[in-house]
C-alpha cells in the first residue's frame, strides 16, 4: 500500500501538470483565433479624427457619385433584392 504523502504528491504534481496543459492550450486558442480579431477591433477603435473625416468625405462622394448615375443597381441586382425583400416581408407576417 502508499503512503498517503506519495499520493498527495503524485496528486500535486498531476495537479501542475494538467494546470500547465490548459494554460497552453488556452494560449494556443487565444493566439490562432482571437489576437487576429482583437487587432482589427483595436486599429478601428483607434481611428483619430484626421483618418475619421478622410473616412466620411470618401463616404460622402462615393454617395454622390452614386446619386449621380442614371441606374445604381443592374437589372439582375434590383431582381435579386426586390425577390429578398419580399421574401423577408412575407416571413415577418
Amino acid at each position: 500500500m502508499t503512503k498517503p504523502e506519495s499520493n498527495l504528491k503524485i496528486f500535486f504534481i498531476k495537479l501542475i501538470a494538467i494546470t500547465f496543459a490548459i494554460i497552453v492550450v488556452l494560449n494556443v486558442i487565444y493566439n490562432t483565433f482571437l489576437a487576429e480579431k482583437l487587432d482589427v477591433l483595436n486599429k478601428l477603435s483607434k481611428i483619430d479624427k484626421n483618418t475619421a473625416e478622410v473616412i466620411k468625405d470618401k463616404l460622402r462622394s462615393e454617395l454622390k457619385s452614386g446619386l449621380e448615375k442614371e441606374r445604381i443597381l443592374t437589372e439582375e441586382d434590383a431582381d435579386l433584392i426586390k425577390q429578398f425583400f419580399n421574401k423577408i416581408s412575407t416571413e415577418l407576417k
